[in-house]
């Protein structure tokens, strides 16, 4: 496998959320994302906030859902379990950022920094 960074991977991770909702509904996301929101997809990760705002204008209170499901990818593709309990009080964006901490930390560990 050809080293990632964490943004690569998270985008990933989205595509792979949103695709499990049909091609077509991600096409359409991500429309919707660019064209009512100004947020296009390879911005997403320098943009958390408004990615998670973009959402929640799509999807109403359903967009955590569609939340958990990416953090579940992102686990996924950085190796890691994504522990269910208590996301019910989750903020999207912090979970995302602290992903990225601990996988740069990890990535730095082992020396592929």
């Amino acid at each position: 496998m050809t080293k990632k960074d964490f943004d690569d991977l998270f985008l990933e991770a989205v595509d792979d959320a949103l695709s499990s909702l049909g091609d077509s509904a991600r096409q359409a996301i991500y429309f919707h994302l660019a064209s009512k929101c100004r947020l296009e997809k390879e911005s997403i990760p320098k943009n958390l906030e408004e990615f998670e705002g973009g959402l929640e204008r799509i999807f109403g209170v359903s967009a955590q859902y569609i939340e958990i499901l990416i953090m579940k990818r992102l686990h996924e593709k950085v190796g890691e379990p994504l522990e269910t309990e208590g996301t019910k009080d989750l903020v999207f964006a912090d979970y995302v950022n602290a992903a990225k901490q601990s996988y740069v930390k990890k990535k730095a560990a082992s020396g592929k920094a």
